[in-house]
């Protein structure tokens, strides 16, 4: 079987949401030579660009997203250790720090992202819950990440979301990361007055949102922020 059917076959399977099958075949493939980092872009990306294409337009639902996701990062979970340390970054789109703010230790919403996130080829740091401000910078410098991702479901917590861009601005950090918004009370006018990069009102809208942050020459802090699927409030 040659490399291009090889890939085609990884592709396939995430589609059909198979995460067992999409790990086998990634194997075969990885076995029969194919170069993993070229293997990634050519099977992970395009597969999880056609469903994202087919929950946007109704044609598949939440639950199918998700074991998408699920299928992809079986695949990267067996394909980026095959790759040479110095070349893995580039197997990944971008390092997100996510976190649920102080105060906060709602996580539905927070792990779905992550999930997501890293099923699109993100390398993603996960916090957790009851975040302190100063967490988010830390964890962001040593892991030279490109974006800082905050979500509340509590008003209580929303203050510390501006503390963290104050945070970042007294510390000298501000332009060296996008700070996106999410969760319940968050919508793009609390996202604007704090001076964050971006809002994404749902998972999908997250993923959309860090894919335009990191592929376009966008630098931060952003004079307007990015708004995907924003709803009125």
């Amino acid at each position: 079987m040659s490399h291009a059917e090889l890939i085609q076959g990884v592709s396939t399977a995430i589609t059909n949401f198979d995460d067992e099958e999409a790990k086998k075949k990634t194997m075969e493939a990885l076995n029969a030579g194919v170069d993993p980092l070229e293997f990634i872009k050519r099977s992970v990306q395009p597969a999880m660009d056609h469903i994202g294409k087919l929950y946007e337009d109704g044609e598949i639902y939440l639950p199918e997203l998700i074991l998408a996701g699920d299928a992809a990062s079986a695949v990267l979970e067996a394909a980026v250790p095959r790759i040479a340390i110095n070349d893995q970054a580039k197997a990944m789109r971008g390092t997100v720090v996510i976190g649920v703010m102080f105060g906060d230790n709602h996580d539905i919403g927070k792990n779905l992202v992550k999930a997501l996130l890293q099923a699109y080829g993100f390398k993603v740091i996960d916090l957790g819950t009851d975040v302190p401000v100063k967490t988010f910078l830390d964890t962001a410098l040593k892991e030279n990440a490109d974006i800082i991702a905050s979500s509340t479901l509590i008003t209580t917590s929303l203050p510390y979301q501006r503390q963290l861009i104050e945070l970042l601005k007294a510390s000298g950090n501000r332009d060296r990361f996008y700070v996106i918004l999410g969760g319940g009370p968050v919508n793009p006018k609390w996202t604007k007055d704090i001076g964050a990069d971006g809002y994404g009102n749902d998972a999908k809208d997250a993923v959309a949102l860090c894919n335009k942050l990191v592929t376009e020459d966008l630098k931060p802090p952003l004079d307007h922020p990015v708004i995907v699927g924003a709803i009125t409030r």
